[in-house]
């Protein structure tokens, strides 16, 4: 069974993660919670947990540092990351200080669950594989498959409002082949690089949304969309309502 610490600054985030997930369907237990990142430095080496969930931005100490800390310390918990795109170099940080996910916010019922259960099937084939080498036949270190993904990322984060950005594009620029970098982002990430980039597009979207003076097609636009009909359709298939609708409620 998995001890799980979560360190959210806010309250109703926190009390919802601890309180709303099945925890024990998961085979985990909450043993603790934390409001800021220098309680969950001190829960996290009284409790011993052996997964975190932890937000970046918080008072006192942020997560990137406690996470650090604790790394220093020889703490090797397992960590996922809560995150919106305004401190997404932050997650990428955390990434290379060994955070196996991170979740987007506003993230949506049923996706920590998943982050749970891809972290337990990575600790069921890390049992079977080398610790020291993810894929034996290319000869590539878990470093280096990590470099792509999050070099990847960055590319997206610079050229998502590009509508014709590609999944070979992305490749091309990066110098590895098409199916390659397919494979190492599903595999790290648990998620397709379209579908990555369709989140990265639709939370991008909601943060303009927030200027009233911007109309819905001008937003689409911004993020990538030429066909408004689609965009719409996007945006209340992820967010649940219509970019109209979430105008007016924001």
């Amino acid at each position: 069974m998995l001890k799980v610490l979560v360190v959210e600054d806010e309250e109703m985030i926190r009390k919802g993660i601890v309180l709303a997930v099945d925890w024990a369907a998961l085979d985990c237990m909450v043993v603790g919670e934390a409001a800021n990142g220098e309680e969950g430095l001190a829960a996290a080496q009284r409790l011993e947990p052996s997964l975190i969930i932890t937000d970046l931005k918080m008072p006192k100490m942020d997560g990137l540092e406690m996470i650090r800390q604790l790394r220093e310390k020889g703490n090797n918990a397992y960590v996922i990351i809560l995150t919106a795109y305004d401190s997404f170099s932050y997650a990428q940080t955390a990434i290379r200080l060994g955070a196996v996910d991170f979740l987007l916010k506003p993230f949506h019922d049923g996706e920590l669950e998943q982050a749970v259960m891809a972290l337990r099937q990575r600790m069921e084939e890390k049992k079977k594989v080398s610790t020291e080498t993810w894929a034996p036949d290319t000869g590539l270190k878990k470093g280096d498959k990590s470099k792509y993904v999050l070099q990847a990322m960055d590319y997206i984060g610079e050229h998502y409002a590009n509508p014709n950005i590609s999944v070979g594009e992305i490749a091309e620029n990066l110098g590895i082949s098409e199916g390659h970098l397919s494979h190492l982002f599903k595999k790290e990430t648990d998620d397709t690089l379209l579908h990555y980039l369709t989140r990265y597009r639709i939370h991008k979207a909601m943060e303009l949304l927030k200027d009233c003076r911007l109309r819905v097609y001008e937003v689409a636009e911004q993020v990538g969309y030429r066909d408004i009909t689609y965009f719409s359709a996007t945006f209340k298939k992820m967010v649940g309502v219509s970019p109209s609708e979430y105008q007016d409620i924001s």
